[in-house]
C-alpha cells in the first residue's frame, strides 16, 4: 500500500511562511497532478513528501508509515526532476542500472530488470548509447527508467517536460499515463500547465498561495469550478468574465450586463437576489453560433477570427468589450460581421465579486 497521507503541513524560510495548515489525503494507484501557477507551493510539497525539504510543521505517511523525519532514500520513492541528471560519461544501460548496481543487485536481476524498463519506454536500441547522442525526449526517458526500475511504491514527477516541445511533451504524456496503468504505482505529477494536468490526472489538486484551491477529477474541475481563480487559471481558451446584475422574480433568474441578458435555473442558483452584482464566467468552449430559438444569445461584432484547425476561436466586441467563443462553424466569419452565439444555461458560472466563490449550489 502507498497511500500518502499529509497532516497539517507548514513550511516556512525564515519569518516567510509558504504553505500553511495543508491536509491531504492520496489514495493507493491514484495518479494525482499538482497544478498551480509559479509560486503556489506545489513543488515544494513534492520535495517534502520526498524527504528533499524539511517540514517545518506538520506530518506525512506513506502507507502505514511516518515519514516525516525519514532520510529520501528510506521513503521507496522515486522521483523524476526537470533536469535530466544523466550521466554524461554512462551508457543509456548503465545510467539506468545505477541505483541497483549501488544496492549490490544481482546482476542478472539488473539486466532483467533493465529489459523490462527499456521495452516499457521504448529504449531498447539506445541502451548502448551516451546521453550526448540522444534527443531531449530520449533523455527524459532514460531519466523515468531509472526511476521505474527501483519499483518504488510512489512515483513523484517534478515538472519532468517542461523543458521538451509540444509535440515531445504530448508523446511523453501519453507514455506516463500507459506506465501508470501498467505499474498501478501511486504517483504525484507536478505541473503549471494545465492541459498536462487535464489529459493525465485521476484527480487534480489546483494549488494557490500555499493552499488547496479546489481538488477533484479533472471534469470536476473543469466543468464546476468552485471559485473565479479556478475558472479562469482552467481551460484554454480562458473563460470570459463580466460583472452583471441579477432581475430575479420569483423562480425567474435574468443575468443583465449591457446587451447581455443570460437566463439561469433557478434550482441551481436558490443565493441569487433581485439587484445582486455578480461575476459571471462563460466558457468559450460551451458557445457555439446561435440559432433562432436560441434564449441564451449574445450578439456583437466579430474583432478576429483565429484558426485553430479543427475549431476557430472568435473574438467579439460586446458593447465595447471582448469576448470569444469557439466553433467549428468558423471558416465562413470574418472580421467586421455581425454575429450571435449563445450558451446552455447550465454551463453558465456565477461567482461573488467579493470572496470569489461560486453561488452555484453544491452537488
Amino acid at each position: 500500500m502507498a497511500n500518502i497521507r499529509c497532516v497539517n503541513i507548514r513550511k516556512s524560510y525564515g519569518g516567510h511562511t509558504v504553505i500553511e495548515n495543508l491536509n491531504l489525503d492520496i489514495a493507493d494507484q491514484e495518479f494525482v497532478v499538482f497544478l498551480g501557477p509559479s509560486g503556489c507551493g506545489k513543488s515544494t510539497m513534492l520535495r517534502m513528501i520526498a524527504g528533499l525539504e524539511e517540514i517545518t510543521d506538520g506530518s506525512v505517511n506513506i502507507g502505514d508509515r511516518d515519514v516525516t523525519h525519514l532520510h529520501p532514500g528510506e521513503r521507496g520513492v522515486a522521483m523524476v526532476f526537470q533536469s535530466y541528471a544523466l550521466y554524461p560519461h554512462m551508457t543509456v544501460e548503465d545510467n539506468i542500472a545505477f541505483g541497483l548496481r549501488r544496492q549490490k543487485v544481482a546482476e542478472e536481476e539488473i539486466a532483467r530488470r533493465v529489459r523490462h524498463v527499456a521495452g516499457l519506454l521504448g529504449l531498447e536500441s539506445l541502451l548502448a548509447r551516451k546521453p550526448k547522442n540522444l534527443s531531449g525526449g530520449q533523455q527524459q526517458r532514460v531519466a523515468m527508467a531509472r526511476a521505474m526500475i527501483k519499483t518504488p511504491k510512489l512515483f513523484l514527477f517534478d515538472e519532468p517536460l517542461s523543458n521538451l516541445d509540444a509535440k515531445l511533451r504530448e508523446k511523453l504524456r501519453i507514455e506516463i499515463r500507459k506506465m501508470h496503468l501498467e505499474l498501478k504505482t501511486t504517483t504525484i505529477f507536478v505541473t503549471h500547465d494545465q492541459l498536462e494536468a487535464m489529459t493525465i490526472a485521476d484527480r487534480i489538486v489546483l494549488m494557490r498561495a500555499g493552499e488547496i484551491e479546489q481538488q477533484g477529477t479533472p471534469a470536476e474541475i473543469f466543468d464546476r469550478p468552485a471559485t473565479r481563480f479556478v475558472a479562469d487559471f482552467i481551460g484554454s481558451p480562458a473563460m470570459n468574465f463580466r460583472t452583471c446584475l441579477v432581475d430575479r422574480e420569483g423562480d425567474r433568474i435574468e443575468l443583465q450586463a449591457g446587451s447581455i441578458r443570460l437566463q439561469l435555473p433557478s434550482g441551481e442558483f436558490g443565493e441569487l437576489a433581485n439587484g445582486m452584482k455578480v461575476e459571471v464566467g462563460l466558457r468559450p468552449s460551451k458557445m457555439e453560433l446561435a440559432t433562432p430559438h436560441d434564449k441564451n444569445a449574445i450578439t456583437g461584432t466579430i474583432v478576429l477570427v483565429e484558426n485553430m484547425g479543427s475549431e476557430g476561436q472568435v473574438i467579439v466586441d460586446v458593447d465595447g468589450q471582448e469576448i470569444s467563443f469557439v466553433t467549428k462553424g468558423f471558416r465562413t466569419l470574418e472580421p467586421g460581421q455581425p454575429v450571435s452565439f449563445s450558451i446552455d444555461p447550465a454551463s453558465i458560472h456565477v461567482f461573488s465579486p467579493e470572496t470569489g466563490r461560486s453561488l452555484r449550489k453544491a452537488n
